[in-house]
């Protein structure tokens, strides 16, 4: 139905990207709930952790088989969700964003160098394109993406990260996007909850406000943050890392336009601008395969 592995794979980068756009909504809601926004995230994932149980349980011994491997794959994502999150804390989310959003040149450097994958032109106008985007969308005003505190570099380490995170699921095709998705939640709680307890250990959640924010979370897992962590876990397998990187800049595309329609934030023309140049630099390349197949 829709073509070759390749354009599902990266139909399935484009739609995760599109999905994690919306990853700032059960987020708000938990903090209009009065839970500290150091405690959201571990809470936030272990929804899912705890409704995979039962499948743990039934993917144990594939996970057993992957070994260190696998474990290793796992970790790298957890990681560069865990400091994605933090990173929101300790510095500006425009900064954080930007930051996070180097990781298609990271991606496009470790394929090169571990892939030996090739960076084509049409890959380098892609993230000058992105690269432009990000900073008409965001403005200059937040300053040229370079690290600044420990925040920024806890945002730009996420977004490596990440980079690394594709590479080894491009490198190991093999693993399960099942047993990833699995691993992704559960690292992300350990690691999220981990520095919780070392950063803010006294402001747990209540059980109260663990309860008033239990039907929005629910609802937004199980049909947004579930397929889409899915589709970011399996499409990368089958499309050069850099490329991937790109097509997941839809979520900034996605999350400027929700923000705008749902929290009634500014979206004029340069949001618009910044829209369409980020949005073009997710579709370049398959747009010219396109075009050469034609």
């Amino acid at each position: 139905m829709f073509g070759s592995l390749d354009t599902r794979a990266r139909l399935a980068c484009f739609y995760a990207g599109a999905m994690w756009g919306l990853f700032w909504v059960p987020l708000r809601h938990m903090a209009e709930a009065g839970i500290h926004e150091v405690w959201i995230t571990p809470l936030y994932f272990l929804v899912p952790t705890v409704i995979a149980l039962p499948l743990v349980i039934i993917r144990l011994p594939s996970i057993m088989r992957g070994g260190i491997t696998l474990q290793l794959t796992m970790l790298a994502s957890g990681t560069a969700l865990t400091l994605y999150s933090t990173s929101i804390v300790y510095t500006d989310v425009v900064r954080a964003i930007m930051l996070f959003y180097l990781m298609p040149f990271w991606s496009i450097v470790l394929a090169r160098i571990f892939l030996k994958e090739e960076i084509t032109p049409v890959r380098i106008v892609s993230m000058i394109l992105g690269a432009i985007g990000l900073l008409v969308l965001f403005g200059l005003g937040a300053g040229w993406p370079i690290p600044r505190n420990v925040g920024d570099w806890i945002g730009l380490f996420a977004g490596f990260f990440w980079a690394v995170t594709t590479v080894r699921m491009r490198k190991y095709e093999e693993q399960s996007s099942i047993d990833l998705t699995i691993g992704f939640f559960v690292w992300s709680v350990i690691l999220s909850s981990a520095i919780a307890v070392m950063l803010v250990p006294l402001q747990f959640p209540s059980m109260d406000q663990v309860i008033s924010v239990l039907p929005v979370l629910g609802v937004f897992m199980l049909l947004i943050i579930v397929p889409g962590t899915y589709a970011s876990l399996w499409g990368p397998k089958f499309v050069n890392p850099g490329v991937s990187g790109l097509l997941f800049m839809s979520e900034i595309v996605v999350g400027a336009i929700s923000v705008a329609l749902l929290a009634g934030e500014p979206f004029g023309s340069r949001e618009m601008a910044g829209v369409i140049l980020i949005a073009g630099a997710s579709l370049l390349e398959p747009l010219m395969n396109v075009i050469r197949r034609s």
